[in-house]
């Protein structure tokens, strides 16, 4: 465990016997209540503790789900139906995993983006960063699985696209896109695999998350400064600071994903997937579910398949570089301002990939409020997917070798209270 020495005192008889054969307590009192944690944190940082409330929520809800599902090709559409017509509450149950999945992908791709900016990645902190990049690889494949089962228009014809894009590896890629189907085509026999799949991923995802907090309070937390803790005047205990500025955020959190389920719960899908899976009818326009839109829009960029898929995969690989690409001394972008430039820049660029895989490829770029503007979607595609690579693999190490950063404080501590003395005093009356 990183910084402190830790005082676990078991209270009674029992406590005291079960700590000298299973000290389960203990664990939990110098990870969740004791840990030494930066006294600066900020609410980006609150994003762990929402994600790990949305893994149990996605697993909860989707193991009662599992009890009502038909995985078959003839039946899969209606046992949904029933679920939200005759199961009780079991419309609450389905747009909670629905729209929980949506929610789980917003924060965690708050929760990447805050380690890019705040240099998470970095040393000693490389095996945090890799297994988060494990954990959301298993969540892609998790919710591509689960936007199968529906078994709708966007559902048959999404798994049968990317499905496909198998067939591109030379050599075997036949053979694996024959094994995904567990046929010559998508059909009943892929779906029962999808089902087995994606009822067994959250659990997989559940392991890795275990090791990602193992990885966490190893070296502790990094911080919106970038800098090593000194010592206990840099920290305060994790409980009651962050486990009450944690539970504000989830609750803030869970109001939002409630307005979309009680509210506007198929905003964030697709009106295609309430029709059945047609074979014969092909939807005019594929999209998969929006969370997949960037790398949709990078795979579309090239005309050639297996291109497309390396760079889609590429996409997400080329992050496990980045603790050895970026050379900076300096983790924290508020001290680096060119790369707070670059860092918003390519927010920007992802942006604009996403709007491209929600629209066809041909024909010019659809801006919001009916804005057409005169640029190819294709060509637009291909120079945002352009960046993005440069962004990692020529920018970034270039730009943090010859970059000047401004001056970083000393300690948490005399950040802290710097900025503390630097508020204006209350007035008093008397």
């Amino acid at each position: 465990m990183a910084h402190g020495t830790y005082s676990y005192q078991p209270k009674n008889a029992f406590t005291k016997w079960l700590d000298s054969r299973l000290p389960i307590l203990r664990l939990m009192d110098e990870t969740m209540l004791q840990f030494p944690t930066p006294k600066n944190l900020n609410y980006w940082y609150t994003f762990g503790g929402i994600l790990t409330f949305m893994l149990v929520l996605q697993i909860l809800t989707g193991v009662v789900l599992a009890m009502h599902y038909v995985p078959h090709e003839t039946m899969a559409f209606d046992s949904v139906e029933r679920i939200m017509r005759d199961v009780n509450y079991g419309w609450l149950l389905r747009y909670l995993h629905s729209n929980g999945a949506s929610m789980f992908f917003i924060a965690v791709y708050l929760h990447i983006f805050r380690g890019l900016y705040y240099g998470s990645y970095k040393a000693p902190r490389e095996v945090l960063w890799l297994l988060g990049i494990v954990i959301y690889l298993l969540m892609m494949a998790t919710g591509f699985l689960g936007y199968t089962l529906p078994w709708g228009q966007m559902s048959f014809w999404g798994a049968t696209v990317i499905t496909n894009f198998f067939s591109a590896i030379p050599f075997v890629g036949e053979a694996v896109t024959q094994w995904l189907w567990g046929s010559f085509a998508v059909d009943n026999s892929t779906l029962q695999r999808f089902f087995s799949l994606h009822y067994l991923l959250p659990f997989v995802i559940a392991g890795v998350v275990v090791l990602h907090i193992w990885a966490l309070h190893v070296p502790g937390n990094n911080n919106p400064l970038g800098i090593d803790v000194k010592g206990a005047a840099d920290t305060v205990a994790f409980h009651p600071y962050y486990t009450t500025k944690d539970l504000f955020a989830l609750v803030v959190f869970i109001m939002v994903m409630c307005y979309f389920v009680f509210f506007n719960p198929n905003f964030l899908g697709h009106a295609d997937n309430y029709i059945p899976a047609n074979r014969l009818v092909t939807p005019p326009h594929i999209v998969p579910e929006w969370y997949y839109l960037p790398l949709y829009a990078v795979l579309r960029s090239v005309p050639d398949k297996l291109i497309g898929v390396l760079l889609m995969f590429g996409a997400i690989l080329v992050w496990a570089f980045l603790p050895w690409l970026d050379r900076s001394s300096v983790r924290s972008y508020k001290f680096r301002p060119v790369s707070r430039q670059l860092f918003f820049i390519l927010l920007i660029v992802t942006w604009i990939l996403g709007m491209l895989g929600a629209q066809s490829v041909d024909g010019d770029f659809e801006f919001y409020f009916g804005l057409v503007l005169p640029i190819s979607k294709l060509f637009l595609s291909q120079i945002c997917t352009i960046y993005y690579f440069l962004h990692f693999l020529v920018i970034t190490p270039l730009v943090s070798m010859n970059e000047k950063a401004l001056p970083v404080p000393e300690s948490i501590a005399t950040a802290v209270l710097a900025k503390n003395s630097s508020a204006p005093k209350a007035r008093t009356t008397g």
